[in-house]
This record gives structure tokens, sequence and C-alpha cells, in this order.
């Protein structure tokens, strides 16, 4: 069988490289690992801010997407690569909860009042990397980063995080909300610092 390069935005080699990936193609399988990896490491570093830690998961996704790909139905450009952040996010949240539970942390349901964080320097702010922002959510505690990013990066409500996570929805209004506090200062504090070079 021969291999297909398939390139983001050309369908008609991403709908060949899906048929020939659910007939068991190993090449084509290989072609969407290429393609679509670096994409989808960021989306497990994003849950977990950890590299070694977010390339197992990126593993452990590919091996989901390979033996799920069956159930993918096209929706036309864009949406092998929704479903497929779809499917590594699931492992990645899957197994933060599977973690929680065997280390039997507890989200921590916060009630306490904060005050809100605004950025000083908005223009600043702009001019930071994907990079440098993606460390900062990483760098957040487990629970907030994972609220704060089913909530920004896969849209998910307050009511579906609550279902996913076990926790009520006012604790996950809190945990973005204190997120959010977070990352506000850790901007602040890299402005800052960068405006002293």
């Amino acid at each position: 069988m021969k291999l297909i390069h398939a390139k983001q935005g050309d369908l008609t080699d991403e709908e060949t490289l899906v048929k020939q990936c659910r007939a068991g193609n190993n090449m084509a399988r290989k072609s969407l690992y290429l393609v679509y990896s670096k994409r989808l490491l960021a989306v497990c570093y994003r849950y977990c801010g950890n590299l070694d830690l977010a390339q197992d998961l990126l593993h452990d996704g590919f091996i989901k997407v390979f033996t799920t790909i069956g159930k993918f139905e096209w929706r036309g450009k864009g949406s092998l690569e929704l479903w497929m952040k779809s499917v590594v996010a699931h492992v990645c949240y899957d197994y933060l909860l599977a973690q929680k539970a065997k280390n039997e942390v507890e989200l921590k349901e916060d009630n306490d009042a904060v005050d809100e964080a605004t950025l000083e320097d908005e223009s600043m702010a702009a001019q930071l990397t994907e990079r440098q922002l993606l460390d900062f959510v990483a760098e957040l505690p487990e629970g907030y980063r994972m609220v704060f990013n089913l909530y920004v990066f896969e849209k998910k409500t307050h009511k579906e995080i609550a279902e996913i996570l076990g926790i009520n929805e006012h604790s996950s209004t809190s945990q973005l909300h204190r997120a959010k506090y977070i990352l506000s200062k850790k901007i602040n504090e890299f402005i800052k610092h960068e405006a002293k070079k």
C-alpha cells in the first residue's frame, strides 16, 4: 500500500490517511503521527506540566487514536485534528484523575476570596511566546491546571468540568478564578523582570 504524505489542510490526503490507518497500514500511522505529534504534545504538556510525562501521555493518546479511528467521522477541514486533540485530552485527564485517586489527593475546594489580578502592561503580555504561556500554565497547581485547561482550551462549561472531575460547579469556578489570578501574577512578574533588562 502506498504511503500518503498528508499535509495540514489537504483533505484528500487526510481522508486517505484515515482510511489507510483504519486498514492497519503502519506507514500511514507513522505519517499521521509525524503530522500531528508536536501539536498533540502541546496538549499533553498543558495538562501535566512535565515534558517526560507529556511524551508518555502522547504515546498513550496515539494508541487510543489508532484503536478508535474507526469511530472518527469526517466533518471537513480541521475535524481530524480536533478529534485527535479531544482523544488525547481525554487520555490526559483520565490519567490525572487516576493519579488523584491513587494518591488520595483531593481537588481543593477553595472558598477564600481572591483579589482580581490584572495585567500591568498588556502590550508586554502580548509579546509573550506561546511556550512561555504554556510554561506558566504548566506551573499551576494540578487542580487549577485541570480546570483551566478544560475551560479555556477544551471549551467545557463549569457544569461539564464538575462532572468530569467529580467536584461541584462552585469549586470549578473558584479554581478557574484562582488559576487566572496566579497566571496574571506570573505574567506581571515576568514583565517586570523583562523590563529591567
